[in-house]
């Protein structure tokens, strides 16, 4: 039996949500012949990202900004509200992008607008091929990624991204292990019409069993993360439309007047995940095949991005010094990249999640003491915000904003 004739790439991305699309352009943009597998037809999905700081210093430079400013909404104000009812609450905090010099931390998009324009961006790309299918087979060699789709179509690359998802096949080839763990909260998602203009302020209400935040959408449309217990998730999702505004009105204490439902409503259990190591065996993880959690201050695409922007930068280093942009040391150098900022910001949003559902008072304390030095300490303000938008450490220079 003849083998199948394989078809040759220098990097084989495999996934095309946000992280994978954008990983597969950049790839190609820095000269790399570039293959995005993934099925075209994704599932609708009506969540929004924030894209804070160096993400769209990234997406600057990748020359997709400017379509997806047009499509998203700028947020000028980040506001934490404690609604929790405790004894020992935290005070309320404005953060305010103007604070370091900017006129915003970054804009807020759905993620299938996102989509849209990285996918019109691929397939307007010379060096990146996209093929429709999902990858069956992977077979890791010492030289080279072979991978073959459900078709039957067989794709051969130096390097291979995994930006497949938390059940990453590619991951279970390269035999990288997981940490996973759950939460006792699900998220409800979807976006709102508002009477009151919401002024480009995001604001997250800290309730006992989680947040609730409310950012801005182009004109006046909000989108919602309201995380809760499962079970009112759950009957909360069942409500018909004008119940469910009237709930969430009354939980956002009508400071945006009347909401009218503008979308579908999805609940997602949640859940955290995050892999043993980040590279191995011509293998780099991206996105949620690297890490999973809570969504708790707009973290999670921008931590994928940071991901790609790395994945970049360890193959162009490697490609100038003359080594394998898939051999071992490069993969080391990917994975000491990642790992610090991984592993912080999974710690910090795990511990601001389960400070929320704590009801003993050193936690409270300790919390309110956080955000009321927050508050009234401006360095210790602008260090806060300068670091959730560009991380000192963990940052790529692609991704870094030039002051």
């Amino acid at each position: 039996m003849t083998a199948p004739v394989a078809a040759a790439f220098d990097v084989a991305v495999v996934g095309a949500g946000p992280s994978g699309l954008a990983a597969a352009l950049l790839m190609a943009q820095s000269g790399f012949r570039t293959v995005s597998i993934a099925p075209q037809a994704l599932p609708a999905d009506h969540r929004t990202t924030a894209l804070l700081g160096g993400s769209t210093a990234l997406l600057e430079r990748m020359g997709v900004l400017e379509a997806l400013t047009a499509r998203g909404a700028e947020l000028r104000t980040m506001r934490l509200v404690d609604v929790t009812g405790r004894l020992i609450r935290a005070p309320e905090v404005d953060f305010h992008a103007r604070e370091i010099g900017r006129g915003s931390f970054g804009i807020n998009v759905t993620n299938g607008d996102i989509l849209d324009v990285l996918g019109a961006a691929a397939d307007a790309t010379p060096n990146l091929t996209r093929i429709d299918g999902m990858v069956e087979t992977v077979e890791l060699g010492e030289r080279l990624a072979r991978l073959t789709t459900a078709s039957g179509a067989v794709i051969e690359a130096k390097l291979a991204a995994a930006a497949d998802g938390r059940r990453s096949r590619l991951r279970e080839a390269a035999g990288i292990g997981v940490k996973t763990w759950t939460y006792p909260q699900s998220a409800l998602i979807l976006n709102l019409k508002c009477e009151v203009p919401h002024d480009e302020v995001s604001t997250e209400f800290h309730g006992r069993h989680g947040p609730f935040v409310l950012v801005p959408l182009p004109g006046n449309r909000i989108s919602v993360v309201l995380v809760e217990q499962p079970a009112e998730a759950e009957r909360l999702a069942a409500l018909d439309d004008a119940a469910l505004a009237r709930e969430l009105e009354r939980r956002a204490h009508s400071l945006l007047g009347r909401f009218t439902v503008d979308s579908p409503r999805q609940v997602y259990p949640l859940s955290g995940l995050t892999a043993q190591r980040f590279a191995d065996r011509r293998v780099m993880l991206i996105g949620e095949a690297a890490h999973v959690f809570p969504p708790v201050g707009a973290q999670g695409l921008n931590l994928g991005l940071r991901d790609v922007g790395f994945l970049a930068e360890v193959a162009v280093r490697a490609r100038r010094a003359g080594r394998d942009i898939g051999g071992p040391e490069t993969c080391a150098d990917f994975d000491r990249a990642r790992r610090g900022d991984v592993t912080l910001r999974t710690a910090m949003v795990d511990m601001a999640d389960r400070a929320l559902l704590s009801d003993h008072l050193p936690a409270q304390l300790l919390r309110g003491l956080g955000l009321a030095l927050a508050d009234r300490i401006p360095p210790l303000r602008r260090l806060i915000i300068r670091e959730g938008l560009t991380p000192t450490f963990g940052t790529p220079r692609v991704m870094r904003e030039v002051s």
